[in-house]
C-alpha cells in the first residue's frame, strides 16, 4: 500500500488535465486512477441496493425502543388504572399495552440520527463527507511528489482533495471504500506563499517542456486523453 492523493474535478477536460499533468511529472498511467463518485448511499454495495446492511443512525434506536416502552407502558397503565372503576381490569392492561408501544416508537425515533448529525453526548456520528462527481487519485510513493500532486489538482479546480492509503494497479484504485470517511486535506489555503509557488512553477515548467517536446509519436496528450475518465462508477 502506498500513499494515495484524490481530488474530485467538476468537468471531463479537467480531468484528462490532471492526468496529462499527472504524467507529465513522471506519474505512470496505472499509477493514476479515474471514476465516478456516486451520492452516498447510492454506491450499490449490496445486491438489493445501498452502502450498508442498517443505517449508521440507528445503532441506538433499539434502547432508545426499550426505554421509551417502559416509560409509555407506566404512564398507560396509570391512565388505565383512571378508567379501572368503569372497564375492569381489561383497562389497565390495554393502557399499558398501548402506551408500550407508542412509547417505543417514539424512544427509537428520537434515537436515530442521520449521519453526520451530532450531539452533545455523542460526537461518534459526525464524518466528513464526501461529495459526487469525477474524480482523479494517484499513488504517490516519494513524499516530496505529494505537495506537486496537491497543486495540480488544486490548480485545476479540485474542491475536496483527500490523502489516504491503498493500492492502485493498471489504474484501478482496488480496495477504494466510498464508505471510509476521508482524510481531507484543506484547499483554502493561500497559494502565493513561496513554497506553493515554487511547486506551481516546477509544473508548469514540467508541463512545458513536455509541450515543447510533444512531437513523439505517443505524446502524452494523447494518453491522457484516451484514459480519462473510466467510466466506473462507485
Amino acid at each position: 500500500m502506498t500513499h494515495i492523493i484524490a481530488g474530485r474535478l467538476q468537468q471531463q477536460d479537467q480531468v484528462q488535465q490532471a492526468i496529462y499533468q499527472l504524467m507529465v511529472l513522471g506519474f505512470a498511467p496505472g499509477q493514476i486512477s479515474s471514476f465516478y463518485l456516486n451520492p452516498p448511499g447510492q454506491h450499490d454495495m449490496y445486491p438489493v441496493g445501498g452502502d450498508r446492511d442498517e443505517s449508521p443512525g440507528a445503532t441506538k434506536a433499539g434502547s432508545g425502543a426499550l426505554n421509551g416502552a417502559a416509560a409509555g407502558g407506566a404512564v398507560g397503565a396509570a391512565v388505565g388504572m383512571i378508567g379501572a372503576p368503569v372497564t375492569g381490569p381489561v383497562s389497565t392492561a390495554l393502557g399499558a399495552l398501548v402506551g408500550a408501544h407508542v412509547g417505543a416508537l417514539i424512544g427509537s425515533l428520537s434515537q436515530m440520527k442521520d449521519k453526520g448529525e451530532t450531539t452533545d453526548d455523542d460526537a461518534e456520528n459526525a464524518a466528513s463527507v464526501r461529495r459526487s462527481g469525477m474524480m482523479v487519485a494517484v499513488s504517490v510513493s516519494k513524499p516530496e511528489s505529494e505537495q506537486h500532486v496537491i497543486t495540480v489538482l488544486k490548480n485545476l479546480g479540485a474542491d475536496q482533495i483527500e490523502m489516504g492509503e491503498g493500492t492502485i494497479s493498471k489504474g484501478d484504485w482496488t480496495d477504494f471504500d466510498p464508505r471510509v470517511p476521508p482524510n481531507f486535506i484543506p484547499t483554502s489555503l493561500p497559494s502565493t506563499n513561496s513554497v506553493t509557488g515554487a511547486v506551481a512553477s516546477s509544473v508548469a515548467s514540467s508541463v512545458a517542456s513536455a509541450a515543447a517536446g510533444s512531437s513523439t509519436s505517443t505524446p502524452v496528450e494523447q494518453q491522457a486523453a484516451e484514459q480519462g475518465v473510466t467510466g466506473r462508477e462507485l
